[in-house]
């Protein structure tokens, strides 16, 4: 089937943060195949700001899931206003609509069927409803960056993926760049960031103020969190952990800067020299943005998840949680790195 250069192509990617931006090499490649293409996404109010602004796409459309939803907005009004814009995007007449995952689930499969397209694009599956099927790659042990763009053949594109990309706020850089204030030419800027959604991931604060008591003198440091209480249920932020790395950090050169919005956590990334994180969503951001980074891998899958087309060092111990990782590790490989 030849897809035409001006056909309209509607990109489903409705995870987590991570996982949007690995789709964004396939979106680029799907811009440069075809630039005279209609290309939007349909994401979640979660991950929604990877895309904005991003150069390679018309458009971005975002529904909230329940569990996002907002202080005083009730289950009711979220589920009207995702029927709208299902209505909406319907009205569009999509030529094609890409699941853009190598394992989208039902509900983006539910999606797609409601806006109705000419043809469903994905990996197949069972029911057959995904009518621009590609099977799933038998050796399965590619990265996630890999397995989406193997999504890409479907639309007669060959080759390798290339580099994450993301769009920066450029007002969310202006104020992160006041708060950071003038550095000398030689003073480098380390951002490190501390919040990890998953238990395993999660490196202790002590650690972090070790690890930049042992660089202090060669960079400046710039600490970077969720903000709110860890036991927030929707929101779990990292406030007193930031705490606790500013109070042992004693005479480090540390600018804190809590990240309520993810277009601030990006804005902070794009202007530091080295980035030292946790792997999750903040990881990949800085990965879409060319950050060389020192990452901490608990229980997760590091040959799919590790750190994409930029320098890297990954840590991950054998009980596979990040609290097991040495300052003295950590310090190696981010010499390693530089």
């Amino acid at each position: 089937m030849g897809i035409e250069q001006r056909s309209s192509i509607l990109i489903i990617r409705r995870d987590n943060i991570g996982d949007l931006v690995c789709t964004t090499p396939l979106i680029g490649a799907l811009r440069q195949s075809y630039p005279r293409a209609h290309i939007a996404a349909l994401v979640n109010t979660y991950n929604r700001q990877v895309l904005v602004g991003h150069p390679d796409l018309d458009a971005v459309y975002a529904y909230a899931k329940a569990k996002h939803r907002l202080p005083g907005q009730s289950r009711a009004s979220v589920y009207w206003d995702k029927l709208m814009l299902m209505l909406k995007l319907r009205r569009q007449r999509f030529d094609y609509v890409l699941l853009a995952s190598p394992h989208p689930g039902a509900s983006a499969l539910r999606l797609a069927r409601w806006i109705a397209p000419a043809h469903i694009a994905g990996y197949a599956e069972p029911t057959g409803l995904v009518d621009l099927a590609l099977p799933h790659d038998a050796a399965g042990a590619m990265h996630e960056v890999e397995d989406v763009f193997r999504l890409a053949q479907l639309f007669g594109i060959e080759g390798a993926p290339g580099k994450l990309s993301m769009a920066v706020d450029a007002a969310a850089r202006a104020r992160a760049s006041t708060v950071i204030g003038a550095r000398g030419p030689q003073r480098k800027l380390i951002a490190v960031h501390i919040s990890a959604r998953k238990a395993s991931q999660r490196w202790p604060a002590e650690r972090y103020a070790e690890l930049m008591q042992a660089l202090v003198g060669e960079a400046d440091f710039l600490l970077l969190w969720s903000p709110g209480i860890a036991d927030h249920p929707r929101h779990p932020g990292d406030d007193a952990k930031a705490r606790v790395v500013m109070n042992a950090a004693g005479n480090v050169p540390l600018i804190a800067y809590p990240t309520r919005e993810l277009k601030d956590l990006a804005a902070a990334l794009s202007l530091a020299d080295y980035v030292i994180c946790s792997d999750g969503g903040a990881m990949h951001i800085a990965a879409a943005l060319g950050k060389p980074i020192l990452c901490f891998f608990g229980d997760s899958d590091a040959a799919r998840w590790h750190p994409w087309g930029v320098p890297y060092r990954l840590l991950q111990p054998d009980s596979r949680d990040a609290a097991d990782i040495s300052p003295a590790a950590a310090l190696q490989a981010f010499r390693e790195l530089q």
